[in-house]
């Protein structure tokens, strides 16, 4: 009897003590779960860690070489500039230069001539010489005129032409029955054309209008005017 006591007070510590086993088992294995939970979080937040650092730096030094390229850019810019306003300064200066010296070029083969004329002058007074005089005065007029025919400029033939505002200057009108009316009847000062433009008009004498009246216009006022008095 005492025997069976006691076999069953073993059996049921010994149900008593699997408790206890089982959960101090249950109590490590959560444990372990909680350390490696949390080295899996420190884990993930030292990834992201170096993650944001890697992305930190990776953008720093876009930021470097985005600012080493806007000074590149800078310096470009301004070096250009600096040429720019180099180039524009030369070419101004050109112009000036172009159009300060633009008859530079028909001055030179103009003085030839005026030589011609100094030489001529002493001989101007010399009364046994006048013809040789006067044929100098020719060659170097004519001398004058090819060499203006040459830059593109030349006389206006005016008179016997029809008056034209275009080219002729008039000074004054006279009665000539023999030619139409605004036909130039005298040229006082030459016109010159240079290429294709008027650079002076010509200055004439042009005829004017026929102040007389054809028979059936004359009729035609005398009956009016006498239609007139009668009313």
């Amino acid at each position: 009897m005492l025997h069976k006591k006691k076999e069953e007070k073993e059996s049921l510590n010994g149900k008593n003590d699997k408790p206890s086993l089982n959960s101090s088992a249950e109590d490590k294995i959560s444990d372990e779960k909680q350390i490696n939970k949390i080295d899996d979080d420190s884990n993930q937040n030292s990834t992201e860690t170096i993650n944001e650092l890697s992305e930190e730096t990776a953008a720093a030094e876009k930021i470097k070489q985005l600012e080493s390229e806007i000074n590149m850019l800078r310096d470009m810019l301004l070096r250009k500039a600096a040429e720019f306003e180099n180039y524009k300064r030369r070419t101004e200066n050109d112009q000036l230069n172009l159009i300060k010296y633009a008859a530079e070029s028909f001055i030179i083969k103009l003085l030839p001539i005026v030589d011609d004329f100094e030489r001529s002058l002493p001989h101007i007074n010399n009364t046994q010489n006048n013809e040789a005089v006067i044929k100098g005065i020719q060659l170097v007029y004519e001398k004058l005129m090819k060499l203006l025919e040459e830059q593109g400029v030349k006389k206006m033939e005016t008179v016997g032409k029809h008056f034209n505002v275009d080219y002729h200057d008039a000074l004054m009108q006279r009665a000539d029955e023999n030619v139409p009316p605004h036909t130039v009847l005298e040229e006082i000062e030459k016109g010159y054309i240079y290429k294709d433009r008027v650079i002076r008009h010509a200055k004439v004498i042009i005829s004017t209008e026929s102040t007389e009246l054809p028979a059936d216009e004359n009729e035609s006022q005398v009956s009016e005017s006498n239609n007139t008095e009668d009313k």
